[in-house]
């Protein structure tokens, strides 16, 4: 009798831990899953904050060129200066988003642009209204302006790099084939 309760007790222990080695595993599949449903989801989160920021901020330096060369062909109307403050706030929303989703490396590169797109922005104001800081032209900006494009570059690479999609940066070099606008 006691051998027989023995043998029905351990038939019933070892199903009972097969049952809870099994639900282990199982939970630990899921875990795994849900990580790797997690990664993905942050890339195409990152991807899509990027690809935004880096269109607007290209738009957001087309503006600001297009609107210099307004400025010294026929005089700024209110349409020009709605443009380009539309291309600022689109820019500003999109550096918002990547300070929440960018990883420092990339922050460090989008804050370099964002500030030089800043200061060519008041430099343009400043000059539209006829009130420049000392030394400050039409072609101080221009050239600033033009500056932001090399800037650009780098956040692109950092961005790419960060993505995996970019093997040694070759692409991103100034100069490498790469039309400033």
């Amino acid at each position: 009798m006691i051998i027989a309760v023995a043998g029905v007790a351990g038939t019933l222990g070892g199903s009972l831990l097969t049952q809870r080695g099994s639900e282990r595993t199982k939970l630990r599949e899921i875990e795994l899953v849900r990580g790797q449903e997690d990664i993905h989801e942050n890339r195409v989160l990152r991807r899509t904050c990027y690809v935004e920021l880096n269109r607007d901020a290209r738009q957001f330096t087309t503006a600001l060129n297009r609107h210099l060369h307004v400025l010294r062909e026929r005089g700024v109307e209110e349409a020009d200066r709605a443009a380009l403050e539309e291309a600022k706030a689109a820019h500003r929303d999109r550096y918002s988003e990547a300070q929440m989703i960018a990883p420092d490396e990339v922050l460090v590169r989008a804050s370099a642009v964002n500030q030089a797109l800043n200061k060519v922005y008041g430099q343009v104001k400043r000059l539209e209204r006829g009130e420049p800081d000392a030394g400050e032209t039409m072609e101080t900006a221009e050239r600033n302006g033009q500056g932001v494009w090399d800037k650009l570059r780098a956040m692109r690479a950092a961005m790419r790099h960060d993505l995996g999609v970019s093997s040694d940066g070759s692409l991103d070099r100034p100069g490498a084939g790469q039309h400033p606008f």
